[in-house]
């Protein structure tokens, strides 16, 4: 039994589980499985669980401690050179033994190199990030032994990439922090769930707790990823001025990054508001009037516009400049209350979920105690 199951148990005997007459926790395990037996199968991993890649934050310590807790820790790379992306996965497999994968950017001008260390390394899972990744990266992947994960922001792009030949999908919905696309995930996980069986779908985006690991899993997906629960566990590496930051931030401050004029487009990404967003909206503004003024290039202008952020997130995240560095967060923020060991954050998650599947078969029973279910039928 992993750590992560055994630390369930203890969280699942807590209070709301207790109101439960009569309920046995290894009981109500076989559920869980069965719903999410699926994503447990394709990542290898006890609990259907990845760990959302986020730059700086996502690096051995704290993958390693998602593996080793029974979830699935995913290593960002980022903008790692292939020397870099081989040290961080050296590194990584010297602290844990569980599978773990690496998610890399499909904008990397070295994307196919850093393919290649992956399966030199024999990383088991590739998660291709940040676009529509090339059919060639794909198969070189799949070449390679390594299994495909991609994400997709509509069920037309899911089948396209399934079609391309990926393993699975994440949808990711715009409650997720960093870059982000334009629908919910509750709409997202309407719009497929129902209609792409093919390949394992991963739901992420604003989950929290395990009653909507549990929403999503009895949808039809075979697992989840979370990202900001795992910014404030004692293995992640962020300053603690960034964790303070996320426990003290409520949901509602966590906002996309705005716009100001159509001519120059803004990449929307989800970040907690600070005083470098209203530098940010300052900034636009000047250079959208020196453009008018004819003292800038429209190329020139979108440039300085996509410089303002430029190693901003390495200096919030590593250095604690909460100020002036952008301070990635999703919506799910406003759940992170404090510091926790990633077991214990993984423990709360499949304890809710195991209560509420408690509290549910309890309300089924007792208002038809006559029925099959009700004596234990099928149990």
């Amino acid at each position: 039994m992993s750590e992560g199951w055994a630390a369930a148990e203890r969280a699942e005997a807590g209070p709301r589980a207790a109101a439960v007459s009569g309920a046995e926790p290894d009981r109500r395990h076989p559920e869980l499985d069965r719903l999410w037996q699926r994503g447990r199968a394709f990542l290898g991993s006890d609990l259907a669980i990845m760990g959302g890649a986020m730059t700086w934050v996502s690096e051995r310590n704290l993958v390693a401690a998602i593996s080793n807790a029974g979830g699935f820790g995913v290593i960002a790379s980022g903008s790692m050179s292939p020397d870099l992306l081989t040290r961080e996965i050296t590194a990584t497999a010297a602290l844990t033994d569980r599978p773990f994968g690496v998610n890399l950017i499909t904008m990397h001008p070295q994307l196919l190199e850093l393919i290649d260390v992956c399966i030199a390394h024999r990383v088991g899972h590739v998660v291709l990030a940040g676009g529509i990744p090339s059919g060639a990266a794909i198969q070189r992947i799949r070449a390679g032994d390594a299994r495909v994960v991609c994400f997709a922001p509509a069920l037309i792009l899911a089948k396209k990439l399934v079609r391309m030949g990926t393993d699975a999908i994440v949808i990711e919905g715009s409650e997720a922090g960093g870059h982000i696309g334009p629908v919910s995930t509750a709409v997202l996980a309407q719009e497929v769930l129902p209609h792409l069986t093919e390949v394992p779908v991963f739901v992420a985006g604003g989950i929290g707790r395990g009653e909507a690991i549990l929403s999503y899993l009895e949808m039809g997906a075979s697992g989840v990823q979370l990202g900001t629960r795992f910014v404030c566990a004692h293995e992640s590496i962020a300053h603690a001025h960034f964790k303070r930051a996320f426990i003290r931030a409520s949901a509602r401050d966590a906002v996309p990054s705005v716009q100001l004029d159509a001519r120059f487009p803004v990449i929307p990404v989800r970040a907690l508001a600070n005083p470098a967003t209203e530098r940010f909206r300052a900034v636009q503004r000047q250079i959208v009037d020196r453009f008018n003024r004819g003292e800038l290039s429209q190329k020139e202008a979108q440039l300085e516009i996509e410089h303002f952020w430029a190693g901003a997130l390495r200096r919030a995240v590593i250095d604690g400049d909460v100020e002036a560095g952008s301070l990635m967060a999703g919506q799910s923020v406003g759940l992170v209350t404090r510091e926790q060991s990633t077991a214990e954050i993984l423990a709360e998650l499949v304890g809710q979920a195991l209560a509420a599947i408690a509290s549910r078969d309890h309300r089924f029973t007792s208002s038809f105690p006559g029925s099959a279910e009700g004596q234990g039928a099928g149990r």
